[in-house]
């Protein structure tokens, strides 16, 4: 996946090896789960796109134009966002290759701030988390995010699995982590009705 950067810089395509191409799927993962979802009529939940500023453009052919040039018009929030339950809900996903922690250097402090504004707002907010190493995926609850943000530079892999929720894989959806969001944000109330536990809380 791409870390946006706060300033322009030239939009590199990154290539992988065999050996790390399953690791390197969470964002296909994401997505095919979530055209599954759509499908079903479980949620609506989509990637952002990010605005980007056209430099330079080769005509290999007269009817084929091949972008070689582009820059980020604008740092990005978070990776996605939808609707599910009624409730708005967004997230940013981030691999890592390391085998003992999640650096925080990989969340930027503008996605911070847009998670947090979230949350403020009454929505769901989250990270989804991928250790390539294990091919483990964990979904963490933006407050606890946040909070760790302030006073350490990373999270060890054994506090994610701690307070984290690891998501299952399946055929279809690839990722079941609206299973883990209902366990962390929704149960039913003494008359059946949906409510989260966020807002309960408060």
């Amino acid at each position: 996946m791409i870390n946006y950067p706060t300033k322009k810089k030239r939009v590199v395509h990154a290539t992988t090896t065999k050996s790390n191409q399953r690791g390197m799927n969470l964002e296909k993962d994401l997505n095919d789960s979530n055209t599954y979802y759509r499908e079903i009529g479980r949620a609506l939940i989509y990637k952002k796109p990010t605005p980007v500023q056209i430099v330079r453009v080769d005509y290999p052919k007269r009817t084929a134009a091949k972008i070689v040039e582009a820059y980020y018009k604008t740092p990005s929030t978070t990776d996605y966002n939808g609707i599910y339950k009624a409730t708005y809900i967004d997230f940013e996903a981030k691999e890592t290759t390391s085998k003992t922690s999640f650096a925080f250097r990989n969340i930027h402090e503008h996605q911070i701030t847009h998670l947090q504004a979230v949350q403020d707002h009454g929505g769901i907010a989250f990270l989804v988390i991928r250790f390539i190493a294990y091919n483990e995926t964990y979904l963490l609850d933006a407050s606890y995010i946040i909070e760790q943000a302030k006073h350490s530079k990373s999270i060890s892999y054994e506090t994610i699995k701690r307070h984290g929720y690891q998501i299952d894989e399946s055929y279809t959806p690839r990722l079941k982590y609206l299973d883990v969001v209902d366990l962390v944000y929704f149960k039913e109330d003494a008359h059946g009705d949906q409510k989260t536990k966020l807002a309960k809380e408060k």
